[in-house]
This record gives C-alpha cells, sequence and structure tokens, in this order.
C-alpha cells in the first residue's frame, strides 16, 4: 500500500512539470543537449583541442626499437646468420620549424574555442528567435480568432438591423465579407504556427509543448550604455568573429617563421643501443653505445623554401585585411542592432498609443453605429485597425527582445545570464 501511494505521489509530480508550460530557459537547455548544429560544433572543439598535443610533439623525444634477422648461403661456405637490434632515442635541442608549429598549437586551441563561443551564442539567438515566433504565431491566431468573434457579432447585428428595416442588405454583405477574409487568415495563421514550431522543433529535437508567455504590462530596458560608440567599441574588440580573425593573422605570422626555419640548421640529440649477433658455425656478439649530437644545415632546395614564405607572406595580408573586414562587419553589425533595439521599443511605445486610440476609436464607432450617425463598415475598420495594432504591438515586442541579444552578441558579450534575464519577462 505504501509503494503504491509513493507510486502516485511520483506520478503526481511528473504530471504537474508536464502541465507546467517550458519557458525560454528551459528549451534553451533542450537545445544545448539536441541541437545538432551546436553537437557538431562541440565536437569540432574537442578536434581543435587535439592541435596542442600534436604541436608539442615535435619539441620531446621520440624513442625507436629495430632490428633484423637475416640468412646468407654463400657457395662452398657455411651459412652466415645474423640477428641485430638498435634502440635509438633523438631529443630535439633546436628546430625552429617546430617551435612555431607549438605556437600555431596553442592558437588553433584558442580559435576553436572561439569559433564554440559563437556557435553558443548562435544557438542562444536561434533559440530565443524561434521560441518568440512561436508565441507571435499564437498571438497572431488568438487575435484572428477574437476579430472573427468581434466581425460575426456584428454580421448578426446587420442581419437584424436588416430584418427590422434599420439597415441594407449591403451591411450584411460587407460584414460577411470580412468574415470569410477572418476565417481565411485563421487558416494562414495556423499554418504558420505549424511552421514556426516546426523550426523550434528542429532546434530542440522534440515537438514543443506549451510554452510560456511574456507576462503582461512587461516594461523593455534600453539597451545600457546607451551610446552607441560603446557597443561599436565594444563589437570591435570583443566580437567572437573578430577575436577569430585575430587569431588567425597570428597563425599566419607564425607560419611565416615556420617556412622561413627551412633556412635554419636542425641539431637533435641521439643517443642509440644496438646489439648485433652473427653466427658461422662461431656465434660472434655485441653490444654498441652512442650518444651525440647530430645537424645539419639545408643548402639548396629549388627555391621551394623561398616560394614558401612569399606564399605564407601573402596568406598573412589576406588574414589582415579579413581582420578589418570582420572589425567593420561586426561595428556594423553592433549598429544595426543598437539601432534596432531603440526603434523597436519607441515602436512598441508608439502601438501601445495606438491600442488605446484604436480601442476608443472602434467604442466611439460601435456607438455611433447604434445611433444612426456610423455606418457597418465604419465599425469593421475600427475592429480591424484595432486588431491589427494589437497584432503589430505583439511583434514589435517580441522583435525588441530578440534584437537586445543580437546586440550583445554583436557586442561579444551575450552569455546564458542574459536568456536568465530574457526568461524573467516570461509567465506560466
Amino acid at each position: 500500500m505504501r509503494n503504491s501511494v509513493i507510486a502516485t505521489l511520483i506520478a503526481g509530480a511528473f504530471i504537474m512539470l508536464d502541465a507546467q508550460a517550458a519557458d525560454l530557459l528551459n528549451t534553451y537547455q533542450q537545445a544545448l543537449q539536441n541541437d545538432a548544429q551546436y553537437a557538431s560544433a562541440r565536437a569540432a572543439l574537442r578536434a581543435g583541442q587535439e592541435q596542442l598535443p600534436q604541436a608539442r610533439a615535435g619539441l620531446l623525444p621520440s624513442v625507436g626499437l629495430s632490428g633484423i634477422n637475416s640468412r646468407t648461403e654463400v657457395e662452398k661456405r657455411p651459412d652466415i646468420n645474423g640477428s641485430s637490434y638498435k634502440l635509438e632515442l633523438s631529443q630535439p635541442l633546436f628546430r625552429w620549424a617546430n617551435w612555431q608549429q607549438y605556437e600555431q598549437g596553442k592558437l588553433a586551441v584558442a580559435l576553436s574555442e572561439a569559433q564554440f563561443a559563437q556557435t553558443r551564442q548562435d544557438l542562444i539567438l536561434r533559440v530565443s528567435q524561434a521560441y518568440f515566433d512561436v508565441l507571435a504565431a499564437q498571438d497572431t491566431i488568438g487575435f484572428v480568432q477574437a476579430q472573427k468573434t468581434a466581425i460575426s457579432e456584428q454580421l448578426e447585428s446587420a442581419k437584424q438591423n436588416f430584418e427590422v428595416g434599420t439597415a441594407t442588405i449591403t451591411d450584411t454583405h460587407e460584414a460577411q465579407a470580412r468574415f470569410d477574409l477572418a476565417v481565411a487568415q485563421e487558416y494562414a495563421a495556423q499554418s504558420d504556427l505549424e511552421i514556426k514550431r516546426a523550426a523550434l522543433q528542429q532546434i530542440v529535437g522534440s515537438t514543443p509543448g506549451e510554452l510560456a508567455r511574456l507576462k503582461t504590462g512587461v516594461t523593455l530596458e534600453a539597451p545600457q550604455p546607451a551610446r552607441i560608440d560603446n557597443w561599436v567599441s565594444s563589437a570591435e574588440q570583443q566580437n567572437t568573429g573578430v577575436i577569430g580573425s585575430r587569431i588567425g593573422l597570428e597563425i599566419a605570422q607564425r607560419d611565416i617563421a615556420k617556412n622561413r626555419a627551412g633556412h635554419y640548421p636542425n641539431v637533435d640529440l641521439v643517443a642509440s643501443r644496438s646489439h648485433g649477433n652473427q653466427s658461422t658455425g662461431t656465434s660472434i656478439a655485441g653490444n654498441t653505445n652512442a650518444i651525440g649530437v647530430q645537424w645539419s644545415i639545408p643548402l639548396f632546395a629549388g627555391f621551394a623554401i623561398t616560394s614558401q614564405v612569399r606564399e605564407a607572406i601573402a596568406l598573412e595580408d589576406k588574414a589582415r585585411f579579413d581582420l578589418e573586414t570582420a572589425r567593420r562587419n561586426a561595428a556594423q553589425g553592433a549598429r544595426q542592432s543598437y539601432l534596432g533595439v531603440t526603434s523597436g521599443l519607441a515602436q512598441v511605445k508608439a502601438l501601445e498609443a495606438a491600442e488605446v486610440s484604436s480601442l476608443s476609436a472602434l467604442d466611439a464607432n460601435k456607438l455611433g453605429y447604434q445611433v444612426g450617425v456610423r455606418i457597418n463598415i465604419d465599425v469593421l475598420n475600427a475592429q480591424q485597425q484595432l486588431f491589427s495594432t494589437r497584432r503589430d504591438l505583439s511583434r514589435a515586442r517580441y522583435d525588441a527582445i530578440v534584437n537586445g541579444l543580437r546586440l550583445k552578441s554583436a557586442a561579444g558579450t551575450l552569455q546564458e545570464q542574459d536568456l536568465q534575464l530574457v526568461n524573467g519577462f516570461l509567465s506560466q
């Protein structure tokens, strides 16, 4: 009996969790586990981190063991059997190319981390955009259905007024046309909602359930700092694309030094122990130990090294121009996002005022229609204006939130904490 009670309580807890709408943070956590692009970037990061131990291997000693077993037949003489092995250690003392390769390995790891950070920021933006797209599509359906209900009431009123002779058949036809249009818009809105939900499902890996909505009366704050130059400066320095291009330039500079090392001498410490055994009826065996410094100086390689250096210099120029392009793109992205946020917030305020005005206009037209100073089409137009304003206001709020996240991404400061702040705007 006790076990059944516990099982019932556990099942009830899961039912309550399922009934609770998923918020933006929950959705993001699901995307971290299931998004294919993010999983690919995570694997690329692990692969990039292996560049450092591979490059470090060129500075560490190498040990090899080799051997041979042979049998030699000589005419009219006994066969000669021989065997030998050699254990050899080599420790680089001066190999400039290997050192540059090691430094490039460290830079390659940093580049992989910068690219992964960019992918994580992109995931935050993709989840947020898809999440609020679903909410906007749901709001559109709600507004269309509310408009359809209001039009149906106006249609019924027009029919009654026509029957008693206080209105013409034109009012009925106009209301019927608006009602049919609302039905068509409802079908289109439902289709759009399914498309938006499918886009979110592609990111989180499962069919999204009920989503937490934006709280009523939420006040969206202007970006801080309030100066666009501060955001542009941050983007030019901290944007992940700029950081990646800067690392790419350092790698290209190291590549020049690595290719120039083809003209430099190489010096290694070598040590070996050899054992040989030869038998022609009698066995002869011996051991040899050796230690010393081995060096080599390249003299001429058909101008290949010189050509490789020129190629590396050209690639360094390319990397430098790529860095400048990344800086300009980041600055432009920050400007666009900042203006998008500020203009979006101004649009929200304007639409909030327009909503109040549209509601007042609708009430006035309804009253005028009742006393005979307004016609049916005036009421229908006022209704359409009100619901269009509410739809635009809903979309503007969502766009302002997402543009705020885009601004922080352009500035290179977008983190999961920013998503938590946005999540505070939502209610179950």
